[in-house]
């Protein structure tokens, strides 16, 4: 042989069948699926890019120890999600991939958690703690995802939304890839007052590229996309949102 073959991790392979247009020769030599390659796409804004460099990824591993503890230790159990015993789930804005593990396990190993970002630093770092046999990531466009409709039957997008220019472009691609009655769980920042109106208008007007939704915009966008909003819960400046696909 020429050159040593590269192995297919499972739970890439066990993913292939789920994409709408999969490739003839997947590329997973970084050990997650790679379905955008050099490919030029919208700027993502300043924070997001930084994030999605090397050294990027080195900080933010750091920060998320802290930003998850307080951010993501705010979000509901995701038992709410009743994710079936070998299910099919979605985290998409994966990072570092812990929460995808979790859908893992929520799982069992007869199920698949896959994790979608668009970072391959970031991705790489969730292969290296959390691949495995059940848990498998890919490199994919939030705005564009790649899986056939109704495949999963949980998705999480938790703290994603305020990085993406278009974030109610991403809820409607969250609600297709969602099996009728599956659930899907959102968590993003929300300005809550007066002055945190302000502020909020502050970091929207700002170079940062950060766009927040509220209550209202984000209900408004799962109903138009399908889902029925089961409950919708501020908790400090953390929104969160539970919505089912409808049947």
């Amino acid at each position: 042989m020429d050159r040593l073959e590269h192995v297919v991790p499972e739970a890439i392979s066990r993913t292939l069948p789920l994409l709408k247009d999969p490739p003839d020769e997947p590329d997973t030599a970084r050990g997650y699926l790679d379905l955008l390659g050099p490919v030029n796409r919208e700027p993502p804004g300043p924070i997001q890019a930084a994030w999605e460099s090397t050294a990027g990824a080195a900080v933010y591993d750091t920060a998320q120890r802290l930003t998850r503890k307080v951010f993501l230790s705010l979000r509901p159990p995701l038992s709410v999600l009743r994710v079936p015993d070998g299910g099919l789930t979605l985290d998409v804005g994966s990072g570092p991939g812990d929460i995808t593990a979790e859908l893992g396990r929520a799982a069992g190993p007869r199920g698949l958690a896959l994790g979608a970002d668009i970072s391959e630093s970031m991705l790489e770092r969730a292969v290296r703690d959390h691949g495995a046999p059940n848990v498998g990531f890919v490199r994919a466009d939030a705005t564009r995802l790649p899986f056939h409709d109704g495949t999963f039957a949980a998705v999480t997008c938790l703290a994603v939304l305020q990085l993406v220019p278009r974030p109610l472009d991403v809820v409607a691609e969250l609600v297709r890839v969602l099996a009728p009655g599956g659930r899907l769980a959102i968590m993003v920042p929300s300005p809550r007052g007066r002055l945190a109106t302000r502020v909020a208008k502050l970091i929207t007007d700002s170079p940062a590229g950060l766009v927040l939704l509220g209550a209202e915009e984000l209900a408004d966008g799962l109903h138009d996309a399908g889902a029925d909003t089961v409950h919708t819960r501020q908790a400090a400046f953390v929104l969160h949102a539970l919505a089912t696909k409808r049947a």
